[in-house]
């Protein structure tokens, strides 16, 4: 991020559509960067928790909001977010996504060739499988959506910001050449786009205590300018050398790579979980090598393994063996981890898959301020006490009205299970 980026901040009023919204990691994001938001979220157990976190949010399919109900987005939404479900793309899947990547990167083409949506899902429903798998294409066809919307006078996203597992590279590099290129106007003109470069980030690098790896794109309107992908402002944990960047290590105090100033230490679990008394470790619940029995080790001196939603079976014990209580993660503990902040409100049922699936928020304000222009708010904001309406209130009741139909429960047009 450059400083006249950070001087000016762009668009003059963002507000972020955030598709495939989850419990709200990105819109913990927004909220630290005082950008308003609306997440779209299809499990119930995540808008639960978004209702509790007072984050605005439709409980709704997203592809149904696309054929159904795009004119009734609120105009003004001008930056599109999305992590779109990433279970057949991921390694830990069942690889239907990645055995469609060629067909999936043919439909990309089709779509900015002009192709009509009723044509695209007669392709999608040819090509069978994970349901799931199409859902990569739906913050393209929302793009191409808002230029023929009435409500919004054909007015295009200003910024786009998806995120999603290294394996949908390549479908990100497509993504990069479609927007390049142009989406199509009704009128048959080109909206074109500057996209950063596409790259796989390591959330350690940007203050998370967690190694997680996601790819990354940011596209602006050509007359925004060029975007940048956010600096890294930590070093990354190096598994074979596991004090190499750490608080321990004393070349980090030297500038790295011909910088002025240093990269900053991966931040260790143990900073974090203040409420466990080091020496303690981790056995990830994951074996590696193929061996089920040969499951890795985390020290209180390291980052967390990568928070996944199996992250409450992951033991917690003393050096040696012996085991600590509790003896396995607790979701508030996942939930730092992923930097939420400490009293976030999970709800719902299924609280390890919501945290394994969230982006974590430190990580999302550092991408949002490179997609933005913004400069880094203080990290405080997130070990503050998070603010959540009363259940009983009028701000609780009038978002669940929103986000259901319904002021309990879940109303006539919300997904089933």
């Amino acid at each position: 991020m450059t400083s006249s980026d950070a001087a000016a901040s762009f668009p003059e009023k963002p507000h972020i559509l955030d598709l495939f919204a989850g419990p709200g990691g990105l819109d913990v994001a927004a909220k630290m960067l005082d950008v308003p938001s609306l997440g779209i979220e299809w499990d119930k157990d995540a808008c639960d928790t978004r209702y509790a976190a007072g984050l605005r949010t439709w409980h709704a399919d997203v592809s149904e909001v696309r054929r159904e109900r795009f004119q009734k987005l609120d105009a003004d939404l001008n930056v599109l977010a999305g992590g779109p479900p990433c279970q057949t793309y991921s390694v830990a899947g069942n690889g239907a996504g990645r055995r469609a990547l060629d067909k999936v990167k043919k439909l990309i083409h089709e779509l900015v060739d002009g192709a009509g949506e009723e044509e695209i899902d007669e392709r999608l429903t040819e090509m069978g499988g994970d349901p799931r798998t199409a859902l990569v294409l739906e913050p393209l066809r929302y793009a191409i959506k808002a230029l023929s919307c009435p409500n919004r006078n054909g007015r295009p996203f200003d910024v786009i910001v998806l995120e999603q597992v290294p394996a949908v590279k390549a479908l990100w590099e497509v993504y990069k050449a479609a927007l390049e290129k142009g989406l199509p106007r009704e009128d048959g003109t080109p909206v074109r786009y500057n996209v950063a470069e596409v790259k796989t980030l390591h959330t350690e690098a940007y203050g998370v205590p967690q190694t997680r790896r996601r790819t990354i794109l940011i596209a602006r309107l050509v007359e925004h300018g060029v975007p940048q992908l956010p600096a890294p402002t930590h070093h990354t944990f190096n598994l074979r050398k596991p004090e190499e960047g750490g608080p321990k290590d004393i070349r980090t105090a030297l500038p790295v790579d011909g910088g002025t100033a240093p990269l900053r230490p991966w931040v260790p679990m143990g900073e974090v979980l203040t409420n466990r008394e080091p020496p303690f470790e981790i056995v990830s619940n994951y074996g590696s090598g193929g061996d089920p029995k040969n499951r890795g080790i985390r020290t209180y001196e390291q980052p967390s393994f990568t928070v996944t939603g199996k992250v409450s079976r992951n033991a917690i014990r003393h050096p040696g063996g012996s085991p600590l209580t509790p003896d396995r993660l607790t979701i508030p503990e996942a939930g730092i981890l992923q930097t939420f902040p400490p009293d976030y409100p999970w709800d719902g049922g299924d609280r390890s898959q919501q945290v394994g699936n969230a982006v974590p928020p430190l990580f999302g304000v550092h991408v949002l301020a490179a997609a933005l222009g913004k400069p880094l708010p203080p990290e405080e904001g997130l070990r503050k006490s998070w603010r959540r309406p009363d259940r009983d209130g009028k701000e609780y009741k009038t978002l669940r009205m929103e986000g259901c139909e319904a002021e309990n429960g879940c109303g006539n047009n919300c997904p089933k299970p």
